[in-house]
């Protein structure tokens, strides 16, 4: 794997870095190394520090980033169909109040119509037995003076 490629897969890590610098300059001869022992303690603190920095930064707690959605048309939907439910519901509640308004209006005709036809049943019921007790009532035979009557009707003609 190249020098480069390490360092574009895994910027973060120090040691990755150093790893990839040490490779960059394996081919370099020795001689150049530094035999300063001041300079190997600068380097060495400098080596530490960039590891402590390094396991500082990849300890400490993260946030995530958040991830902004538009969510205006699911409260226009969301409202929508709530009308529609209110809706709905309203015009359902109507519908059955006139129904059943209705139906006590054809039930009341029905019973207006019932006690018409009864009425007149009963009227005709009661015609019928004053005809009834007219005729029982009503002789068959002529009375006594019928025929006196009936001569008198005659002379007066």
């Amino acid at each position: 794997m190249s020098w480069t490629k390490r360092l574009v897969d895994k910027p973060d890590r120090a040691e990755d870095v150093a790893q990839v610098v040490a490779e960059r300059h394996k081919d370099e001869p020795q001689d150049l190394a530094i035999q300063d022992p001041a300079m190997e303690e600068a380097l060495k603190n400098f080596r530490m520090s960039v590891h402590a920095w390094s396991d500082a930064a990849y300890s400490r707690p993260r946030t995530k980033a958040q991830i902004v959605r538009h969510r205006s048309w699911r409260l226009a939907v969301g409202w929508a169909l709530a009308g529609v439910l209110m809706a709905g519901g309203v015009s359902g509640g109507m519908f059955e109040r006139h129904r059943k308004i209705e139906h006590a209006r054809i039930a009341a005709a029905r019973l207006a119509e019932q006690q018409k036809v009864l009425r007149e049943q009963q009227a005709k019921e009661e015609e019928d037995l004053l005809a009834k007790v007219d005729s029982d009532v009503s002789r068959q035979v002529p009375s006594a003076m019928e025929p006196l009557a009936q001569l008198m009707d005659d002379e007066a003609k």
